[in-house]
């Protein structure tokens, strides 16, 4: 992979691409695709989406949008690092045009939207909407749909639903939302659809990036972008663009030391236990006259966060310089904090976090709620909109259908695009909608 090409300014119905030398300094294409994911509905949604606790209403929770926001300005920090080096590596990127911002605006953007397609209650609502096909009501659809079909439904994945509402055409808007290659490329966190699922142990193939609805589209903008393809004639694989590591690091940096934040503050991690794990972490640069000094939890706190958000940036930004070449190449099968020097501080911490937040109680109790109220959702909608396809409708599916948005309130004319379209419906709720939609249906 190159440079140049991976730092395409190119957009959905170009004919031609955009010379980054061309650009409007004051209004620049990579910011210009901050700006559309800032103003979208989908972006605002996550200011009631659950990022640890669901439904919790204690203020200084972070909910994805808080997060999200956190996660872009640190990938921030992490592009301009690693493209102020980068562009000393490769000169001609210069003669391009292209400057350290530049890359600093792709990775904040992309970062931004990372979490834009989970649904609500958290982790567990991308596993409530695979549960409901696997062995709920939704499993007799099974045998109307391909393999790849059945396996984007049962094992739904935020990070495939954020690329569809990125890029979902629809009437009088087509492309979404029309971003930059580049952004696209950076936010294909694991660049592969649904089957077949965990081919390697690469990091790209975790998890997959792409239902089949929007499968041309994006085999379209990695091979634009110049991504490696890994798959063969019959499946559609790729290695990861290069900023997608620094995407990813930033959301890991933030969830690991932020949500052990909040589980300090939530009061089920004792503050001198959680405070002797970050100090072990932040140990070369603490000012230990300072932090002595801060009277309160609260404060002690925040410093130890932000020493500790800043040694994480600066190691991952040495980890991939140190394997630009290989990830190039796309023979860098890690994440970047994986293979760090603090990783077995890291691995404390979160080993902490799923133990005593991920696992609470009140976790587990509002994700049993979460998964009740998405199966109830789905069906409900599902049946309506499979109804009103096969001229089956009843009154009370006609109502249903009336709390739809109006673009769904015609059934798409295949099974698999009417339960997509389901499915992005509900997972496009915030969690306090989706339990008032729930109690309405329930009377």
């Amino acid at each position: 992979m190159n440079w140049n090409q991976l730092l395409s300014l190119k957009r959905f119905g170009d004919t031609q691409n955009r010379e980054r030398k061309k650009q409007d300094e004051t209004r620049l294409g990579f910011e210009v695709d901050y700006d559309r994911i800032i103003f979208s509905d989908s972006f605002r949604s996550l200011q009631d989406k659950t990022q640890v606790v669901p439904l919790s209403k204690t203020d200084f929770v972070h909910t994805r949008l808080t997060h999200s926001l956190e996660v872009s300005v640190v990938a921030r920090s992490l592009g301009r690092i690693v493209g102020e080096q980068v562009l000393l590596r490769h000169p001609e990127l210069v003669n391009e045009g292209y400057k350290m911002n530049d890359f600093g605006a792709i990775v904040a953007t992309a970062a931004l939207a990372h979490d834009i397609g989970n649904p609500p209650f958290g982790h567990s609502g991308e596993k409530a909407i695979g549960e409901y096909f696997k062995n709920g009501n939704g499993k007799k659809h099974k045998e109307y749909l391909t393999d790849k079909q059945w396996q984007d439904i049962i094992d739904f994945e935020g990070n495939a639903n954020g690329f569809r509402i990125l890029t979902e055409s629809k009437k009088g808007s087509e492309g979404g939302l029309r971003l930059s290659f580049a952004t696209l490329g950076a936010f294909m966190k694991y660049p592969k659809e649904s089957l077949p699922k965990k081919p390697t142990t690469h990091i790209a193939d975790k998890k997959y990036g792409v239902f089949q609805s929007e499968i041309e589209f994006f085999n379209d903008v990695a091979t634009d972008l110049g991504l490696i393809s890994t798959g063969n004639k019959n499946n559609v694989s790729f290695r990861r663009h290069p900023l997608a590591y620094l995407v990813e690091a930033a959301d890991d940096i933030c969830y690991t030391i932020i949500d052990f934040e909040d589980g300090i503050n939530l009061g089920v991690i004792e503050e001198d236990f959680a405070l002797e794990y970050l100090i072990k972490l932040v140990k070369d640069t603490i000012d230990s006259k300072k932090y002595h000094q801060l009277e309160y939890k609260k404060d002690r706190l925040s410093y130890l966060r932000a020493l500790a958000i800043g040694t994480l940036i600066t190691e991952a930004c040495t980890v991939f310089l140190a394997n630009e070449e290989a990830i190039l190449n796309g023979e860098y099968p890690f994440s970047l904090l994986e293979k760090c020097k603090f990783e077995a501080q890291i691995n404390d911490i979160i080993k902490i976090s799923v133990e005593k937040i991920y696992r609470s109680r009140e976790v587990i109790e509002k994700e049993l709620v979460g998964y009740n109220v998405i199966a109830k959702l789905l069906d409900v909608f599902l049946t309506s909109t499979n109804n009103s396809f096969e001229n089956n409708l009843t009154n009370y599916d006609r109502l249903v259908l009336n709390l739809l948005p109006e673009s769904l309130q015609t059934p798409k004319e295949s099974l698999y695009l009417r339960i997509m379209s389901i499915c992005g419906f509900v997972a496009s709720l915030t969690d306090g909608y989706a339990l008032q939609l729930y109690k309405k249906l329930n009377g």
